[in-house]
């Protein structure tokens, strides 16, 4: 038998202790991928973002809008944009699912054509376009509502109160899915026309913001630069960025939390790396004497020091593939399905990342290896006489 082989041995000395250790380890790496799949799915949205998209928003503050007349001045005399379209927050809910949030909103009628990472069936699209009151919904969306094709929905906001008791009416006309990580698939989108015809002459032509391709040859940043400067003149100036550092800027404001997460994650690994040097620290003290005897036959330090190493590692590993044998049904199967649901807008995407995966199982062997080093090289500087004499 190898080194290894004995040490891997050693781990079932005893089989309580080992079996506490190892689910003691499989609970922080699967806390560690939680907290990392976390992050993961929380910025998915600006990693994944499209190059080409250009942003345009009300210079102020996001949730201000822009007057209507800013798309057509866009698209007629600002060079570089290949196709541009616009939306607004709606704030719907459905009051037979009033704990069920969703995002809502009140699009141009090419909307699809700039987000075309959607993809909805020629039919659908064309029933949508020939119905004012027309709404296309996401497949995640469709299935947790029950909600199909031909469907009546009534939706009421409390930014826009409808005419009828507060109520706006729709109909389904077609259900998109997607060809893209960090498009939200729980989102409902109707006509804007619909919402500006039933709005009060004072709220009315007023869009939320600008969402412009960028021709090819043009670059994203020259252009947002020409946008602005086209309405700088304007009573109400806006502020164009290209998707990724639009979605980055919703991040920025989160940014402590999200960084204390990575800080947390990595602080899991080491209370675990802890509690391994322990267990190998009370088991080195109570096989000092079998080590004593070891060294008295012929064994080197080095040999000492494998054996206690090995064993560390060993656990380590064990418990590090428990985790990551839980994490996958428990987070994406279980967790990430509710979350991609019910917080789509926020975690589009909920999946464990595999560059993740391996860091978890990585770092685990890692501090396996440091938390049975330190009890390894004091075992192996023993005088074999002083190992003898020890009595566990």
């Amino acid at each position: 038998m190898t080194l290894v082989g004995v040490a891997a041995r050693n781990v079932l000395r005893n089989k309580f202790r080992s079996i506490l250790t190892i689910v003691g380890i499989s609970v922080a790496v699967l806390t560690f991928v939680l907290i990392r799949t976390v992050l993961y799915s929380w910025t998915s949205a600006s990693d994944y973002a499209q190059k080409d998209r250009l942003v345009t928003r009300n210079k102020v503050t996001f949730v201000m809008g822009l007057p209507k007349r800013y798309i057509t001045d866009l698209r007629e005399h600002v060079p570089g944009v290949k196709i541009a379209t616009f939306a607004n927050w709606f704030g719907g809910k459905d009051p037979k699912h009033e704990h069920e949030f969703f995002g809502t909103f009140a699009v141009d009628d090419n909307y699809f054509d700039v987000y075309n990472e959607c993809t909805i069936p020629d039919d659908q699209m064309a029933s949508w376009k020939g119905d004012k009151q027309g709404v296309i919904i996401g497949d995640v969306l469709a299935k947790k509502l029950g909600w199909k094709v031909g469907d009546k929905v009534t939706l009421q906001s409390s930014i826009y109160p409808g005419e009828s008791d507060g109520a706006w009416a729709f109909h389904v006309s077609g259900i998109y899915t997607t060809t893209a990580r960090s498009v939200d698939r729980s989102t409902l989108l109707f006509h804007w026309q619909y919402l500006n015809d039933g709005l009060p002459e004072a709220r009315r032509d007023q869009i939320g913001w600008i969402v412009a391709r960028v021709a090819q040859g043009v670059s994203s940043a020259d252009l947002s630069v020409s946008v602005d400067k086209h309405f700088e003149g304007e009573d109400i100036q806006t502020l164009s960025q290209d998707e990724r550092s639009f979605n980055a800027s919703f991040l920025a404001g989160i940014s402590a939390i999200l960084d204390a997460l990575r800080i947390v994650s990595f602080i899991i690994l080491v209370i675990m790396a802890l509690i391994l040097g322990n267990t190998i620290a009370i088991n080195v003290h109570k096989q000092t004497q079998k080590y004593g005897v070891l060294r008295a036959i012929g064994f080197r330090p080095g040999h000492v020091v494998t054996f206690i190493v090995g064993e560390s590692i060993v656990t380590a590993l064990l418990g590090g593939a428990l985790g990551l044998l839980m994490s996958y049904p428990m987070i994406e199967k279980g967790m990430g399905r509710w979350l991609e649901e019910n917080m789509g807008n926020f975690f589009p995407y909920f999946r464990i990342a595999a560059k993740d995966a391996v860091l978890a199982l990585g770092l685990t062997v890692l501090l396996g290896l440091a938390a049975g080093l330190i009890p390894a090289l004091g075992a192996s500087r023993l005088k074999v006489t002083e190992a003898l004499r020890r009595v566990a």
